[in-house]
């Protein structure tokens, strides 16, 4: 028995961990994928107070080591459901089953994945790509598209631009969305050519990717042959598994105030997958702050 299940290992799960260990709580956090979340697939993190720069990857390892040495425990499981049966927490994994006294769901967001009207997912891995730093280097040297117009189409495009040949960056508008300092840095890029006002269709290929298929400004169906495209369209949440237990709204999130709380009691959220305005690594690390807090405090009611 825990006092607490932390479900996600991101800035916000990792954040309640932490917080909840220097309470004195015993804590688990399970995680699905990969420790980290989406901030560990991010080259640059230049906007965390007293960080200069760092990368996501490492920014995530420190926070996963400061865990581990208050004591955590991490396991890397699916959770597959969570009940409450007479005031205690069951949560079940796709291995194992576990209990607790109180719950933080972190399970941040998922990459939204490019729906093409062939419906190419086959070719996910094999030339099409959801994470530059997961896989930018195989194409050291080449020229490769990143389809996106926010922040992670933008830092993506910065970090192919350092070793391959060239980036074309396809984007729905004439504008991008993102932060001016990024925004001015990509401009700055001689290797980087912006196709505003497209819209890729399909992705065409056997095995691997061998070229897109777009529709430019004018309206005309076009192919761009190419190695490899990097698509930075935004995330979605996947919080159905929770459905019994909260309230989420049309767009998948779960419903929760700034006090991170739930409709069941002793059941907190945090981070991305939160109903909220902004989502940022700071906005992440306080819900998982709060989370943790109004989690000890709800422990100690128990007592």
């Amino acid at each position: 028995m825990y006092d607490l299940i932390v479900i996600g290992a991101g800035a916000a799960g990792m954040t309640s961990a932490l917080y909840a260990l220097r309470n004195g709580k015993s804590v688990l956090v399970l995680e699905s994928e990969s420790l980290g979340g989406q901030i560990a697939t991010s080259p640059r993190l230049e906007n965390f107070p007293s960080i200069k720069e760092i990368s996501g990857e490492q920014f995530a390892s420190n926070l996963f080591e400061q865990i581990i040495h208050h004591g955590a425990q991490v396991e890397i499981e699916k959770v597959v459901g969570v009940e409450k049966v007479d005031g205690i927490f069951n949560v079940k994994t796709e291995y194992n089953a576990y209990q607790s006294k109180t719950v933080i769901i972190a399970a941040g967001v998922k990459h939204k994945h490019l729906r093409t009207k062939s419906n190419r997912d086959d070719l996910v891995g094999k030339g099409v790509y959801y994470c530059a730093i997961c896989d930018g280097a195989f194409y050291k040297g080449k020229e490769v598209v990143v389809i996106g117009d926010a922040n992670t189409a933008l830092q993506y495009t910065l970090l192919l631009s350092s070793y391959c040949k060239k980036v074309y960056v396809y984007t729905l508008f004439d504008k991008f969305f993102g932060d001016q300092m990024l925004i001015k840095a990509m401009r700055a890029k001689e290797n980087v050519e912006v196709r505003p006002n497209t819209s890729v269709i399909d992705f065409i290929g056997e095995d691997e990717l061998k070229a897109i298929e777009y529709k430019d400004a004018d309206g005309n169906i076009k192919t761009h042959e190419i190695p490899a495209v990097f698509v930075a369209i935004g995330q979605v949440p996947d919080c159905k598994v929770f459905s019994n237990l909260v309230d989420i709204d049309k767009d998948g999130y779960i419903v929760a105030d700034e006090s991170c709380k739930t409709k069941t009691e002793g059941l907190f959220v945090a981070g991305d997958c939160r109903t909220k305005a902004i989502r940022q690594v700071s906005t992440a690390v306080a819900d998982g702050a709060i989370a943790a807090t109004n989690a000890s405090i709800y422990l100690e009611s128990l007592n």
